[in-house]
Formats: C-alpha cells, sequence, structure tokens
C-alpha cells in the first residue's frame, strides 16, 4: 500500500511568502514610482507606469518587473499549465522592462522597440489574467471546499475581469482616443494601475495575506 506524503510544511511556507512577495511588489509598484519621482524629481503622474523609465525612477521599474519575472518563473502550481503560465509571464515581464515604451522624442528605432514594449506588457496582463480566471481558482480534489477558499476564490475571478477589462480599455484607447480631450487624464496610467493592483491583490489573496485558511 503507497502512502501518501503531506507537503512539508517550509516548503509551504515558502511557497506562500513567494506569492506574499509578487503581491506585495504588484501593489507597491505604482505607488513607489509616483511617489519615488515626487521625492526626487519632479511631482506629476508620467502618461503610463511604463513612462516611469524614462524618469528618476527607471531603475525601480526596471528592477520590480525582474523581481516580477524571475518571481513568476520561480512558481510551480499543481499541474504543467501552472509553470508554463508562470515562464511566459516571466518572460513577457522581462521583456516589458528590457523593450521601453516610446519616449517623447521618438526615433524609428525607438517606434519600432516600442511595439516589441506594448506586445510583451498586453501578454503580461493577459497572463496574470489567466492566472486569476483559470488557474488560482482550482481546487485540490482530495480537499473540501473551504469557505474561505470560495470566497478566494471570488476575489481572484474579479481580479481577473478588472485585469481583461483593463486590457480592452487600454485598446480602445489606443486606437482610438489617444489624440482625444481623455489625454490630459493620464488614462493609460490609471487603468495600468488599476490591472496591476488587481494582480497584486490577487497574488496577495493566494498567497493567503488575505482570507487565509483558518487552523
Amino acid at each position: 500500500m503507497t502512502e501518501k506524503t503531506t507537503p512539508d510544511p517550509s516548503l509551504v511556507l515558502s511557497y506562500l511568502g513567494l506569492r506574499r512577495a509578487i503581491g506585495i511588489i504588484g501593489v507597491g509598484l505604482p505607488f513607489a514610482l509616483v511617489l519615488g519621482k515626487w521625492l526626487l524629481e519632479s511631482p506629476g503622474l508620467q502618461p503610463s507606469i511604463s513612462d516611469y523609465y524614462y524618469t528618476v525612477m527607471r531603475d525601480v521599474f526596471v528592477g520590480c518587473m525582474y523581481a516580477i519575472g524571475i518571481f513568476l518563473m520561480s512558481y510551480r502550481g499543481y499541474e504543467k499549465a501552472d509553470n508554463i503560465a508562470g515562464n511566459l509571464a516571466c518572460v513577457f515581464a522581462i521583456g516589458v522592462a528590457c523593450f521601453p515604451t516610446t519616449p517623447l522624442d521618438p526615433t524609428p528605432l525607438h517606434e519600432k522597440i516600442s511595439y516589441v514594449h506594448f506586445s510583451c506588457a498586453a501578454a503580461f496582463f493577459l497572463t496574470l489574467a489567466y492566472f486569476c480566471l483559470k488557474l488560482f481558482t482550482k481546487t485540490n480534489p482530495d480537499k473540501a471546499m473551504t469557505r474561505r477558499k470560495g470566497t478566494r476564490n471570488l476575489i481572484y475571478k474579479v481580479c481577473g475581469w478588472i485585469i481583461l477589462a483593463c486590457v480592452g480599455l487600454l485598446a480602445i484607447y489606443a486606437a482610438f482616443l489617444r489624440d482625444s480631450v481623455l489625454a490630459r487624464y493620464e488614462l493609460v496610467f490609471w487603468l495600468e494601475t488599476i490591472a496591476i493592483l488587481a494582480f497584486g491583490f490577487s497574488w496577495l489573496t493566494k498567497g493567503e495575506a488575505i482570507l487565509g485558511d483558518e487552523a
């Protein structure tokens, strides 16, 4: 008779810590960029999160994207799909950092690089939504669904749909409204911030920093 092995408690805590670290970076990134630029350079918002690459907060932006990418690559879930999604999200996150958005006075090369940036950013957000809607909501078949797990699943779904809604609105803005009066309100920055906060909040929930199972 084969005995079922129980997870090493230290490994469980390590995985929870990894998930919480991803969530903390996600939630903290927009605030760190805005506050850091305000303190070290000048007040005011950039047109997008990615535009902080061209401010004094460049290293923070790049470092956080690399950290998120490496943490996501290190993430291992229940199935192969979790690992593939984590690896893809890592590639896309590092792509966002390595291929910056268009500067204020772009050259043709900048324009070409920005296409890679926007593609990586879109793919990154879509992968994060996939985590929320498809991967995080899975339940261990050997365990009964707890009330808190059900609540966490609802949070994952809400976060996933928020991310998808923001991506959709960003696409509409880029296609039809870029030169409209909405440009003065830094709409891209706010939509990206909402999506990143949803991403961070979902990972904090996955790490059981929010609504952890009762002992």
